[in-house]
């Protein structure tokens, strides 16, 4: 099959994406401002408590059967080696460009993260419905691009979360959240002792005012026992619970919206009695399916408008080096994907793929796609290299108008 038609044919979902990122862009301006930080991060709160999980759990369990499931076991790993392998191409660009060390987490960050999320639930599905498409029958291969692409959403964020974040909170965050966590520890039972302390004084005072009397001094002695009691009890309890937090911290963020859906998508598609209660236009609950499936809906168009207005802050002015841009672009487009056609036709060749076009692209894919939007989120989070950020996304983003329809078509090409 020609390349110039498989390359028009992933083109148009990217030029789709772009233009609604476009105009996320325009109406998020200071001059239009209907997009604004603070609307923006109200409107980001509901894609990712309600939109994302919904669209993820919707298509897998329509799409998954435990036959399925077990047919793509090698995304998940698949997923895992695009990390692996950015963190050490990020690792040596560090090394090559003399990246400053508040730097150096972020930019490892960007290489090791691409965006697998909702830019292949935007760009494969869309790619199915172009004409010269050779991934066959549009309406099954669009149904089952949802569900590949929403099976690699929930797998990037736990691998994301427990992944990248922890290599940039260990090189930037860690002294600073330890300190936070020590003080929650020691002044709960500060305050409980302060507060239980003047009760201990007065009680010494009523004590000494009324010690002629036996019974009441021995009362007394009682209730301060008791108090004392209560203190060591409530310190134990208090340090117990700090203790803990690191660790329930740690699950919320290891543990997504995203991730439940995929657990109950699966769940759902996987046990009989639940598939056939929910999915199907005989089953007694669609009702629900179909709810899931309008708030699902709304995460694409929500998402890429998102996107559009985080994009303008690569517009500032920043001391970036171009050659950290560059770095990074590099890594991204050129030297992930090579590696991932290695990876891919490697494990065809050893019978580790089930002989699905679609499947393998999907793939091939994962490892050329820009950096995790998320990375923004982190760059936020530690205070650092966020001007730095925006401009690695503006770039990146910018040229995947370009880069990821080449690669794409070239996958077409190879799996085809």
């Amino acid at each position: 099959m020609d390349l110039v038609p498989l390359f028009i044919t992933a083109w148009i979902p990217v030029l789709k994406m772009l233009m609604v990122t476009g105009i996320g862009s325009i109406i998020a301006t200071p001059s239009i401002d209907v997009l604004g930080e603070e609307a923006r991060k109200y409107m980001n709160a509901v894609v990712f408590y309600v939109f994302n999980p919904s669209i993820v759990g919707n298509n897998l369990s329509k799409t998954f059967t435990l036959e399925s499931v077990a047919s793509t076991w090698f995304m998940p790993v698949n997923i895992l080696l695009t990390f692996l392998l950015g963190s050490v191409f990020g690792w040596i660009l560090n090394k090559i460009t003399k990246v400053p060390s508040g730097l150096r987490p972020i930019l490892l960050g960007c290489c090791a993260s691409g965006n697998l999320g909702i830019m292949l639930l935007i760009v494969i599905p869309s790619t199915c419905n172009e004409r010269s498409s050779p991934f066959g029958n549009p309406v099954l291969c669009q149904a089952r691009a949802l569900a590949y692409a929403s099976l690699s959403m929930g797998v990037n964020d736990l691998i994301f979360w427990s992944y990248v974040y922890n290599i940039v909170r260990l090189s930037l965050g860690f002294e600073k959240e330890n300190i936070n966590i020590t003080d929650n520890e020691t002044s709960a039972p500060k305050s409980i002792e302060e507060g239980m302390g003047s009760n201990h004084a007065n009680d010494a005072k009523l004590v000494d005012a009324k010690d002629s009397t036996g019974y009441i001094a021995g009362t007394e002695n009682e209730e301060n026992s008791q108090t004392m009691c209560k203190v060591q009890i409530g310190r134990k309890m208090s340090i117990s619970v700090s203790g803990l937090q690191p660790a329930i911290v740690a699950l919320r963020r290891l543990f997504t919206p995203s991730t439940y859906g995929v657990i109950l998508g699966l769940t759902v598609g996987i046990i009989s009695p639940f598939r056939k209660a929910l999915i199907g236009e005989t089953a007694p609950l669609r009702a629900i399916q179909g709810a899931i499936s309008l708030l699902g809906d709304g995460a694409i168009p929500t998402t890429t408008l998102i996107m559009g207005g985080n994009l303008i802050k690569g517009f500032r002015k920043s001391d970036i080096k171009v050659s950290y841009v560059i770095g990074v672009v590099l890594v991204r487009y050129f030297l992930l994907p090579l590696a991932g056609i290695g990876i891919i036709k490697g494990a065809i060749h050893f019978g580790l793929l089930h002989p699905d076009p679609l499947y393998q692209f999907v793939l091939l894919v994962q490892y050329a796609v820009p950096p995790a939007m998320n990375m923004s989120v982190i760059s936020q989070l530690f205070g650092a290299g966020e001007s730095e950020c925006s401009i690695i996304f503006f770039w990146t983003y910018a040229l995947t108008l370009i880069l990821f329809p080449l690669w794409s078509g070239i996958f077409m090409w190879l799996v085809s």
